[in-house]
């Protein structure tokens, strides 16, 4: 087993796709395939369920890419250690986070990060903030911006970066949206159109606060990303909730209104988070240091 096959291997991890992994690694498919089946060999088990459409870890599969990251992440460390004193920090590293978090947070971050770490690239991916536990979890990511929920898992570590309330927004006057449904502070929420994210933590707060009230709300869309959310809601599809921060950062805050509505859903808390594990890799720490300093 050498250090190069653990890399191919958790590269393969993160893809899923032999094809990708081979081109992402300049590495011919078939020699992919046989390094694998070398690994499976020697383990004594098989490593990956795969046919023609799809590939996915079995539960070997699932323990060897522990033990794989763990070897991976000591093997860098050490490296960087011995040649501390030779050469700054360099390599890469990942971060997930919204869009509205990549406005909010990121921007006077990175560029202090890139002054103070020229040679370290951060690749940024941006998506739905609920998925960002589960992606910095199964080590598709080094770092994360999240909203997090009221029970953290024990394996990460969160810096809080902001609170922010959840509102109900509208559409403002002079775009489509039957108004009857909003009047003198009333809302008629059976009727109403309503645009809630698929998951995550809005989406529990709104079925928590509807089904408290006993109400069977008319659900017209269910997006992932509360940008998108605020877009719809902007045309005139109906009433969205998302918390305050994407208002604020939204290049659509002139199309929507917040609602006055008295609810006692609780605030976000809004962290950036890590795998503890992943903090004895010297660039992750590096971003994690300056994030706490700011």
């Amino acid at each position: 087993m050498k250090f190069n096959e653990l890399r191919l291997f958790l590269n393969l991890c993160k893809t899923l796709s032999f094809a990708r992994t081979s081109a992402a690694c300049h590495v011919a498919p078939s020699s992919l395939s046989r390094m694998i089946q070398r690994l499976e060999v020697e383990l004594g088990s098989p490593l990956f369920e795969r046919d023609n459409r799809s590939v996915k870890l079995t539960n070997a599969g699932q323990a060897f890419k522990r033990f794989a990251q763990e070897t991976h992440d000591s093997w860098l460390a050490l490296h960087r250690e011995l040649h501390a004193q030779d050469q700054e920090l360099q390599g890469e590293i990942s971060l997930f986070c919204s869009v509205t978090a990549s406005y909010s947070f990121l921007y006077e971050l990175l560029s202090r990060f890139r002054e103070s770490h020229p040679r370290i690239e951060l690749k940024i991916h941006t998506g739905d903030t609920a998925q960002t536990l589960e992606r910095i979890q199964q080590d598709q990511e080094d770092i994360g911006i999240a909203a997090l929920p009221s029970q953290l898992p024990g394996t990460l570590a969160v810096q809080i970066l902001a609170d922010t309330p959840l509102v109900f927004i509208a559409p403002v006057q002079g775009y489509y949206f039957d108004r009857k449904l909003i009047r003198d502070g009333a809302i008629a929420w059976q009727q109403v159109p309503m645009i809630l994210s698929e998951k995550g933590l809005a989406r529990q707060s709104a079925d928590a606060w509807f089904r408290h009230r006993k109400i069977k709300p008319n659900i017209y869309a269910q997006v992932a990303g509360n940008e998108a959310i605020v877009s719809m809601v902007s045309l005139g599809f109906g009433i969205g909730l998302v918390p305050q921060l994407v208002v604020d950062n939204s290049p659509l805050q002139q199309s929507i209104r917040i609602l006055e509505v008295d609810h006692d859903m609780p605030p976000f808390a809004v962290g950036l988070c890590v795998l503890k594990r992943k903090l004895t890799n010297p660039l992750v720490k590096a971003f994690w240091d300056l994030a706490a300093q700011a």
